[in-house]
């Protein structure tokens, strides 16, 4: 369902960039079976997550516990070779304990000065566990770090490693305790990933590999290098103008004060921001390249629509009492592309 490619992929010439797509494609399929090894029925739980670190976005892993969220975040920094930290939210964790603070020290000759101490925030993949149980003090912290891939401490600017990348967790069940994270930051996530309960056969199989005297564990397949030239690989994807269009006109379409849908008008707050649109487009690509496609589909869209769009609208508190859901809304924006 896609049409010729009208936007430029730049120098490199089609038959080369065809080979790379087809190579990253293959070295991809290593790291979704590696990953396989250590995660049991997760698959499109993995692959949003690929998705997001292709697109050198950030992801919000939503699910109840024991669903293997962190091992997933452990499992990736292993594949792709990336220095993973971990900070476990809690309503008392405060921003330093996350940026990092200066420390006054004093010289053997008596001169005093500050030296910057790193938090856990400067490194490759960045696990923010529970992340709704920061305060928003503390929430607000990651968001320059998120989106700038720099800190700002004590009025100096402190540059991130690269690649850098957050993929927090939040329990839907636990409310008590919880602060709702910001729409501002919510919108720095690429994807919001629900992550949902193995299916019969993967549960038995991860019952009987988890229990046992030994683990399987996952390996390097990549290194940041690779997934940074990934990562350039897929903003260079060419898009048809057909894709480009559906991504306008469904991602306009959510916001209710200029949609064309009733439902929308009626029972939605506040709709998508051009950043939703950049994250579909970017998240299309490293969809169709991580399949070793050489550009998206219409499908492609319809099938990200939800995990882009989701924490990026808000229903009405009518709707809500209705019992209206947001992904009600979002396949009716959906449905005339299917």
């Amino acid at each position: 369902m896609t049409t010729t490619p009208t936007l430029p992929t730049d120098d490199i010439g089609d038959a080369k960039l065809a080979g790379q797509i087809e190579e990253l494609g293959h070295k991809l399929g290593l790291v979704r079976q590696s990953i396989g090894q250590v995660i049991f029925g997760q698959q499109e739980v993995i692959d949003q997550t690929l998705i997001t670190l292709l697109a050198g976005g950030h992801a919000l892993l939503i699910g109840v516990p024991g669903l293997a969220k962190t091992r997933l975040v452990e499992t990736l920094g292993t594949v792709f070779g990336l220095e993973d930290k971990r900070v476990q939210c809690t309503p008392d964790l405060m921003p330093a304990d996350i940026l990092g603070s200066e420390v006054l020290e004093e010289s053997e000759t008596g001169r005093r000065s500050f030296r910057f101490i790193p938090g856990p925030v400067f490194c490759q993949l960045l696990m923010a566990d529970e992340i709704n149980r920061a305060s928003p003090r503390t929430q607000s912290a990651l968001l320059q770090a998120m989106q700038e891939r720099r800190v700002t401490v004590s009025g100096h600017p402190h540059d991130l490693p690269t690649p850098f990348h957050v993929l927090a967790t939040q329990n839907p069940l636990e409310q008590e305790g919880t602060y709702p994270l910001p729409e501002a930051q919510l919108d720095r996530f690429l994807l919001e990933v629900d992550v949902g309960y193995p299916e019969l056969e993967a549960e038995r199989q991860m019952l009987i590999e988890t229990t046992g005297a030994q683990e399987s564990q996952a390996k390097a397949v990549m290194t940041p290098e690779e997934l940074m030239a990934a990562q350039q690989l897929v903003r260079r994807v060419p898009v048809g103008e057909s894709v480009v269009e559906t991504i306008l006109s469904l991602v306009r379409n959510g916001r209710p004060e200029v949609s064309e849908l009733e439902e929308v008008r009626s029972q939605v707050s506040w709709g998508p921001g051009p950043r939703a649109s950049q994250a579909l487009m970017l998240a299309v690509r490293a969809k169709a390249l991580m399949e070793g496609r050489l550009a998206p589909s219409i499908d492609d869209v319809i099938h990200l629509a939800h995990p882009v769009l989701k924490h990026r609208m808000a229903l009405s508190f009518a709707a809500r009492a209705d019992g209206v859901t947001l992904d009600h809304i979002i396949a009716h924006l959906a449905a005339p592309y299917a």
